[in-house]
């Protein structure tokens, strides 16, 4: 798809958590009223609190379940829409993305859709630089939810010429967004030399990128978001731990590993791969402002950290 999509008119957020308050504020720097879709009552107030209008909608919950007055106020037409919900944590489909789909073919269509992805639709690519262009090989069902997710989305906008954007990004740290509590409790860590190769972007790093998609982004392309620093995961852990006057993990070989680790992090662990961010640098035309770890944990400290 050629088209970029017409001009939009307002911003509306899908999942305004942490990252889409963040993102608000941008906008609304720019003078472009900004809407989020959350889930609780709690969330909607801190929204209306930053300026935000909320929305209290459950994805979870089938379209013909949503009442009308709920309905009226998901107004899409010229917008440009961010999705940053999560999939469900179980199954192999992600359903929240398929019934906001048929939630948008109710109305008239938005500007453009960029969806937030994660870099585990890869696989493991056993350390290896790779590109967009690399086929994607998901294995944990975390990132087969994400990559059903990409392909609906993708889908979608193909069948209407709506355009749809997505972003890989690796893993996304900042203030309020390091592991320092599982720091704290000395969980360990692989062995350094066994650790897999793994990518970060710092959280206002991403920020820019999701406002350069919205004018730069072509239609249907897909962007790796990534701060292009070679590191690994227990690099990462140690280096906070560092910063933060901590003691570091414990570390542990891969047969303590399996006996110790959750699941989740074992999965983690069993995946190697670095990404190329050329087309992010080049297409979307980002500065990065923290181009490594280093850098980018000296502005965790200018917000209180409580993880």
């Amino acid at each position: 798809m050629d088209t970029q999509g017409k001009d939009f008119k307002r911003v509306f957020i899908i999942g305004c958590g942490d990252i889409g308050c963040r993102l608000a504020r941008q906008w609304r720097q720019k003078r472009l009223p900004v809407s989020g879709l959350v889930r609780s009552a709690a969330s909607a107030e801190k929204l209306h609190q930053q300026g935000i209008a909320p929305l209290v909608l459950d994805l979870d919950s089938p379209p013909e379940a949503i009442s009308p007055t709920i309905l009226s106020r998901l107004v899409l037409d010229q917008a440009l829409v961010y999705y940053f919900v999560p999939p469900p944590k179980h199954g192999e489909e992600d359903q929240r993305m398929l019934h906001f789909l048929q939630l948008v073919d109710a109305q008239s269509l938005p500007a453009r859709l960029i969806y937030l992805s994660t870099s585990g639709v890869y696989g493991d690519q056993d350390g290896q630089l790779i590109d967009e262009d690399t086929p994607t090989r998901p294995v944990a069902a975390r990132a087969r939810r994400r990559y059903f997710a990409e392909q609906a989305a993708r889908q979608w906008g193909k069948a209407r010429h709506a355009p749809v954007i997505t972003l890989r990004t690796g893993g996304i740290y900042g203030p309020g967004r390091l592991p320092l509590k599982r720091i704290r409790e000395q969980i360990p860590i692989i062995h350094e030399h066994l650790a897999p190769n793994t990518n970060r972007i710092h959280v206002e790093d991403l920020v820019q990128a999701c406002m350069a998609a919205a004018t730069r982004g072509r239609a249907g392309r897909i962007y790796n978001i990534s701060d292009g620093a070679q590191s690994n995961m227990t690099e990462y852990f140690n280096l906070i731990a560092d910063y933060f006057d901590l003691p570091r993990p414990p570390s542990i070989d891969w047969a303590e590993a399996e006996k110790r680790l959750s699941a989740g992090m074992l999965s983690y662990l069993r995946e190697s791969r670095r990404l190329d961010n050329r087309r992010m640098r080049e297409e979307l035309g980002v500065q990065l402002r923290y181009p490594d770890l280093r850098r980018g944990l000296a502005s965790c400290k200018t917000e209180t950290e409580k993880g």
